[in-house]
C-alpha cells in the first residue's frame, strides 16, 4: 500500500523536536565508513543524552496508550530502538517515522498475542452517521498541537483513560493515526500484516471509518470535559 494518500492530507504533520535534526546529522557523520575510536564517538555525541531521553519518552508514551503502562511498554521501546536502522534514515523525520513504525508494529503483534482475534478485520462494516463526517483530526474540534498538549499536560490521565476505554481496534487505529501520524493506508498495512488471525483483510476505508467514529467519541469527551 502507498505511503501517501490524498484523503489523509488534512491530518497535519507533526513538527520535529528541537535538536533532532542535529542529532540525526551527527549520527550520519559517524556512519561515513571511516574507523573511529571510542573517544571520537563520545565527543561527537556529547550532550545528546537529552535528545535520546526525548525520543525514548515519546515512544514510551505511545506504547503505553497501545498496551498500557509497565514492563510491556518498556520492552516495546527497546524493540523499536533495536529494530530501527538509523543508518538508513535520510533525516530526523524519517528516523522518527521508522522508530514509530517499529514500535507500533511490535505493539500490534503483542495485542494480537494477548487477545487473539481482537484485531480481526471488520466484516460488513458500514458507514455510521455520527457527529463527525470527515476523518481528519480537526473535525473533532482539536488541532494536533492541542492533542499533544492534552497528552502532556495536567489532564493527560483523563485523555489516556478515554483512550484505554476504546474498543481494541478503535484504540489502536486512533493512536496510530492521531498520535503516531500514520495514514489510513499505512495503518491498514500494519494491521493486516501483524494483527494476527483474520486481520489480513484490513483496508484504508475501514480504518478511516473506525477512526472517524473514534474522533466523534473524542469530540463528545471534550464537550463533557468543559461542562
Amino acid at each position: 500500500m502507498p505511503d501517501f494518500d490524498a484523503k489523509d492530507s488534512l491530518i497535519p504533520r507533526q513538527p520535529i523536536p528541537a535538536g533532532a535534526e542535529e542529532f540525526s546529522r551527527k549520527v550520519q557523520g559517524l556512519l561515513d565508513g571511516q574507523p573511529k575510536d571510542e573517544a571520537t564517538v563520545a565527543q561527537t555525541l556529547h550532550g545528546m543524552d537529552a535528545m535520546l531521553d526525548v525520543i525514548a519518552a515519546g515512544l514510551y508514551s505511545m506504547a503505553s496508550m497501545l498496551v498500557g503502562e509497565g514492563e510491556d511498554s518498556i520492552r516495546l521501546v527497546e524493540t523499536a530502538i533495536a529494530r530501527t536502522e538509523i543508518s538508513k534514515c535520510a533525516d530526523a523525520a524519517e528516523a522518527r517515522k521508522n522508530s514509530r513504525r517499529a514500535l507500533c508494529t511490535a505493539a500490534i503483534e503483542l495485542i494480537a498475542e494477548r487477545k487473539p482475534g481482537s484485531l480481526a478485520a471488520p466484516v460488513w462494516l458500514q458507514h455510521v452517521s455520527t457527529c463527525i463526517e470527515d476523518d481528519d483530526l480537526e473535525s473533532a474540534g482539536i488541532s494536533r498541537s492541542e492533542l499533544e498538549s492534552m497528552l502532556a499536560g495536567p489532564g493527560r490521565e483523563n485523555v489516556k483513560n478515554w483512550i484505554e476505554s476504546l474498543p481494541t481496534e478503535m484504540r489502536v487505529i486512533f493512536v496510530l493515526r492521531a498520535v503516531a501520524g500514520f495514514t489510513a493506508s499505512e495503518t491498514a498495512a500494519m494491521l493486516a500484516g501483524h494483527g494476527g488471525k483474520d486481520a489480513d483483510k484490513w483496508n484504508a476505508d475501514a480504518v478511516r471509518e473506525i477512526f472517524r467514529q473514534g474522533l466523534c467519541s473524542l469530540a463528545s469527551q471534550l464537550i463533557h470535559a468543559v461542562k
